[in-house]
């Protein structure tokens, strides 16, 4: 994903894609905890765009925490 396919979304997209990011995250560390991950750097690409959604939804907010 990249920061600029963001910029259109609302306000309510993002939150559910944040989520939808942070789930996943749970499962890949799951995943990593029981020797299931195939593909570890997965892990640092929905990290990275965890805070990419978060720096969109900060933008939107006008710097107030989301």
């Amino acid at each position: 994903m990249k920061a600029n396919e963001l910029v259109g979304k609302t306000k309510d997209e993002l939150t559910t894609k944040l989520a939808d990011l942070k789930k996943e995250q749970f499962n890949l560390r799951f995943q990593k905890a029981t020797g299931q991950l195939e593909n570890t750097a997965r892990v640092n690409q929905v990290r990275r765009d965890i805070a990419r959604v978060r720096t969109a939804l900060h933008k939107q907010v006008g710097g107030k925490q989301a």
